[in-house]
């Protein structure tokens, strides 16, 4: 699963940044400086824990959920079979709601992958980022955002539609994460919105990781305003800063929720308003402390805002 985390290049600046942060001045009249709104369990990407969880799978759960986290994302099962996934979270007093699957995974295995997510109860199964449709093209081009064109993007919504049709008609939902890249342009469309534009609604949900779409230049406040009912789960995290000369390459340092430069007051109050935010997870992908520590000061935010 480390594959999903390619570090994506992108020409953001902290003036485009500043349009998420700022535009919800009617927030706090609206909602109080509160996002109770959004109504939602307290929920962890397990990336997060990547390091601690092949080491100790159920006592690492266990951390999880004495933190305050309820619900849970999968990004990998470690070699654990589904009975005992479902032990583990059940033991912890976790729900695991949905988990990342690699865009080959699901090219190459999604029966297999849409089986051992039935079998654990996965509401949603997510495509952690795009593929190619040339194999070893991706692998002479990884690393390099500027190898997507826009016929590839094209390329990734057909997929992600025939994806979301088998995951569909197994009874739950396919889900695509953004990184920074969705978010270039080609021949003055951004990917991101021809993504939207050619996916199938009734196929295909968005779970947009806020923290990327802002160091990638977007404004995840405008894209609620736009696409009101795609996006169904958020992925929250926060830098020391935004501008970087090459995210991909050296990414802006990650800071826990609160102690970097992203408000997330005018962010949830956005999407308590689209109606269709069902899962929220906070995601630390990057440690200057203990683990659990750092946890502990996202769950304290994220608290502090569903006051």
């Amino acid at each position: 699963m480390n594959s999903r985390r390619d570090f994506l290049k992108s020409g953001s600046a902290a003036a485009l940044c500043g349009l998420a942060f700022f535009h919800g001045d009617g927030f706090a009249a609206e909602n109080k400086g509160h996002t109770k709104y959004l109504d939602l369990p307290l929920g962890l990407e397990l990336y997060s824990v990547r390091e601690l969880l092949p080491k100790d799978y159920e006592g690492t759960l266990k951390q999880v959920a004495a933190l305050g986290y309820q619900e849970v994302e999968a990004a990998g099962f470690y070699n654990r079979t589904p009975d005992q996934v479902n032990a583990a979270m059940r033991q912890a007093g976790l729900r695991c709601v949905s988990a990342h699957f690699s865009f080959d995974n699901l090219r190459d295995q999604i029966d297999e992958d849409i089986a051992f997510s039935r079998q654990i109860g996965l509401e949603y199964m997510i495509c952690s980022g795009p593929g190619r449709k040339n194999p070893s093209r991706n692998q002479a081009s990884q690393g390099q955002d500027s190898a997507y064109t826009l016929d590839d993007w094209r390329w990734i919504a057909e997929q992600l539609n025939r994806f979301g049709e088998k995951v569909h008609a197994a009874g739950m939902k396919l889900g695509y994460h953004n990184h920074t890249r969705e978010f270039k342009k080609g021949n003055d469309i951004v990917f991101y919105d021809e993504l939207m534009r050619l996916t199938d609604p009734s196929k295909v949900s968005m779970e947009m990781d806020c923290g990327w779409v802002i160091v990638g230049g977007g404004d995840p406040i405008e894209l609620f305003r736009q696409y009101p009912t795609r996006i169904s789960m958020l992925h929250v995290k926060d830098f020391k800063r935004i501008a970087s000369p090459d995210p991909e390459s050296a990414p802006p340092p990650a800071a826990e929720l609160g102690e970097g430069v992203i408000d997330y007051r005018p962010i949830f109050a956005a999407a308590a308003r689209t109606g269709h935010i069902r899962h929220c997870f906070v995601e630390q992908e990057e440690f200057d402390m203990p683990p659990m520590r750092s946890l502990k000061i996202d769950a304290d935010y994220m608290r502090k805002l569903h006051a």
